[in-house]
């Protein structure tokens, strides 16, 4: 049976070491990490870094979400806990442009290395708006 998630906010200045606690501690053995990815949240001006955590004995699920200022995003690395982190911060740095500290190879890894912008942003418009060669009426607009 799979249970719902709990769902904790955190300070990003403690994730690294909340989360060393939850793998370690015999009650807890968050031992797993599911998930590890970036949310942009515009209107806010933030970047989330939201991590699943499973404990496979009790098939207990935790979510764990902090919140990164869009300007020059930034948190510790988790891969001195998890080394699976290292490939899901990698991408989270390359599609959102969060820099995760003490990384062993922070670099781009599905985009082109001299690419200047983080394409899951939500800063850019959904369609080009000065295409000429479709017909609205087709699309209810």
């Amino acid at each position: 049976m799979i249970k719902d998630f709990f769902n904790i906010n955190l300070k990003s200045e403690k994730i690294v070491d909340i989360i060393r606690h939850l793998y370690n501690h015999p009650d807890t053995k968050f031992q797993f990490l599911t998930t590890l990815c970036g949310i942009h949240y515009p209107d806010q001006k933030q970047i989330a870094v939201m991590y699943q955590l499973h404990n496979m004995v009790t098939n207990q699920r935790l979510r764990l979400k902090i919140f990164l200022p869009e300007e020059n995003p930034s948190v510790k690395t988790l891969t001195t806990v998890f080394a699976g982190a290292n490939w899901m911060e990698r991408e989270t740095y390359d599609f959102f442009g969060v820099n995760f500290e003490g990384h062993p190879n922070l670099k781009r890894i599905l985009n082109v290395e001299d690419m200047i912008i983080f394409p899951l942003r939500k800063e850019y418009p959904l369609e080009d708006q000065t295409r000429e060669d479709k017909n609205d009426l087709m699309f209810g607009r």
